[in-house]
C-alpha cells in the first residue's frame, strides 16, 4: 500500500477503491434483486419471502465479514464518523422514518434508485435526481437551518456511546456468531423458496463489497502520512458530492464517493447487460409522477438528517455496531411499514 500511495497518491487510491467497489456493489446488487424496500413490502403483506431472505443475506454478511475482520485485527474503525463523530438520535429516528416512507412512495431506496437507472429506468433517474438535490438542499442550502434544528433534539457523543458493544456490554465473538446463524438461515430460507444459488451468492457479494470498502479505506489509512477518513458504501452523500461536483466544478478531486457512484452505475449496467434486461421505462398514466417526486424529497432530506440511506446508515453503519445506524434502520423499516400499510387502505 505505501509503494502505490507513494505512486499514485492517497486520492486517486480512494477514487479506485471506490470504483472497485461500486462494481461489485452494483454488479452484485442488481443480480440479486437487493432491495430494503421490496423486503418491507413482504413483511407489510405478512410474509417472509425472497425478497427478505435476500436482504438479510447481504446485512448479516456484511456483520460477519467486518466484526471478523475487527477480531482478527484487520481493520479498526473507532474513527470512523459513524462511531468517532457527534450523532444525534433524533434525526436518526426522524430522518428514518420520512426515508423509511420515501423509499416506498418512489419503489426504491437511493441505492436501489441509482441501480434501476443504470438499466434505462428513467422513472429511478429522475426521482434520484429529486433525491440528490432535496440532499445538497438540506445539507448546505435552504433545508440546512431545519436539518440541524431536528439534529439537535437529542444527540449524543462520539465515542463508547454510540458503539453497541460498549453500551450493552455484549462479546464482539458472540455477534459473530448470532450473525453467522443468521445468515445461515436466510440462505436456507432463500433455498427453499427457489431462490437461484447465484442470486444468493450474489446477496453475499453486496455485504462482502461493503466489508470490503471499510478494510481498503483502512489500510490506506493506516499506512498514509494524510489523513483519510475510514469509509463504506453509502450513497446520498457521495451522489451529491459528485453531481455538485461535475456541474461546479471543472475539476473534481479524486476520493472515495467520486470513485463508487460511477462504479455502482457501470457494474449494474454491465449486470443489466449481461442479463439483457436494459430497456428504456418512462413515466406511464398508471404511474403517478408526483409520487415518486415526494417520496424522493422525503429520501432526501431524511437520508441526510439520519446520517445516510437504506445501505450508508442501515448496512454499512450496522455492520461496525453504530448505535444510531441501528436506530435509523429500525426507523426506515417503521416508516416504510406504516406507509405500506396506508396506502393499502381504502
Amino acid at each position: 500500500m505505501e509503494i502505490l500511495i507513494d505512486r499514485f497518491g492517497e486520492g486517486t487510491l480512494m477514487l479506485a477503491i471506490g470504483a472497485v467497489v461500486g462494481l461489485l456493489f452494483g454488479a452484485a446488487a442488481y443480480h440479486s434483486r437487493f432491495c430494503l424496500r421490496a423486503a418491507t413490502a413482504e413483511v407489510a403483506q405478512g410474509r417472509f419471502a425472497d425478497r427478505m431472505a435476500i436482504w438479510l443475506i447481504t446485512f448479516s454478511s456484511a456483520l460477519v465479514l467486518v466484526q471478523a475482520a475487527i477480531l482478527l485485527d484487520l481493520l479498526d474503525v473507532s474513527e470512523a464518523r459513524q462511531l468517532a463523530a457527534t450523532g444525534s438520535l433524533s434525526g436518526a429516528i426522524i430522518g428514518g422514518l420520512l426515508f423509511g416512507a420515501g423509499m416506498v412512495l418512489a419503489r426504491g431506496c437511493a441505492s436501489r434508485l441509482l441501480i434501476l437507472s443504470a438499466s434505462g429506468n428513467l422513472r429511478a433517474l429522475t426521482t434520484g435526481l429529486v433525491l440528490t438535490l432535496t440532499a445538497q438542499a438540506a445539507l448546505r442550502g435552504g433545508l440546512s437551518p431545519l436539518r440541524e434544528t431536528l439534529f439537535s433534539l437529542w444527540t449524543v457523543p462520539g465515542g463508547p456511546t454510540r458503539h453497541l458493544l460498549d453500551i450493552f456490554g455484549v462479546n464482539r465473538v458472540t455477534i459473530v456468531a448470532v450473525a453467522a446463524l443468521v445468515l445461515g438461515a436466510a440462505f436456507l430460507h432463500g433455498w427453499r423458496h427457489h431462490i437461484k444459488l447465484s442470486e444468493l451468492a450474489a446477496a453475499a457479494l453486496v455485504g462482502l463489497a461493503i466489508s470490503l470498502g471499510w478494510l481498503l479505506t483502512y489500510s490506506l489509512a493506516s499506512a498514509s502520512f494524510e489523513v483519510v477518513a475510514i469509509q463504506s458504501v453509502t450513497f446520498t452523500g457521495p451522489s451529491t458530492d459528485t453531481l455538485m461536483a461535475f456541474i461546479n466544478q471543472p475539476f473534481v478531486e479524486p476520493d472515495f464517493g467520486i470513485g463508487l457512484v460511477p462504479g455502482v452505475f457501470v457494474g449494474a449496467f454491465l449486470a443489466a447487460l449481461v442479463q439483457g434486461e436494459l430497456r428504456i421505462q418512462r413515466f406511464e398514466k398508471d404511474v403517478p409522477m408526483e409520487r415518486y417526486i415526494l417520496g424522493g424529497i422525503l429520501m432526501g432530506f431524511g437520508s441526510m438528517l439520519a446520517g445516510g440511506c437504506a445501505v450508508g446508515a442501515g448496512v454499512t453503519g450496522g455492520a461496525i455496531l453504530a448505535l444510531t445506524a441501528w436506530v435509523a434502520i429500525f426507523c426506515m423499516w417503521l416508516g416504510a411499514l406504516g406507509t405500506q400499510w396506508m396506502l393499502r387502505t381504502p
